[in-house]
């Protein structure tokens, strides 16, 4: 699971693209998005790992 943590006023798309940016370049396929600003928020995010394709040419 990848926890994104942000101290925002509010979650925007922006930060939904980032967490989608983290699964699609790993083998991850949950992650939660907190958001501890002046109203707290979380967003879960799923990305199967067959909708990725194949991920053989990233090293490390």
């Amino acid at each position: 699971m990848i926890l994104e943590l942000k101290a925002a006023k509010q979650l925007i798309n922006d930060h939904e693209a980032q967490l989608l940016n983290y699964l699609k370049a790993t083998k991850i396929e949950v992650g939660l998005l907190l958001n501890f600003g002046p109203a707290a928020e979380l967003k879960r995010k799923v990305l199967d790992n067959d909708r990725k394709g194949s991920l053989d040419w990233i090293d490390g």
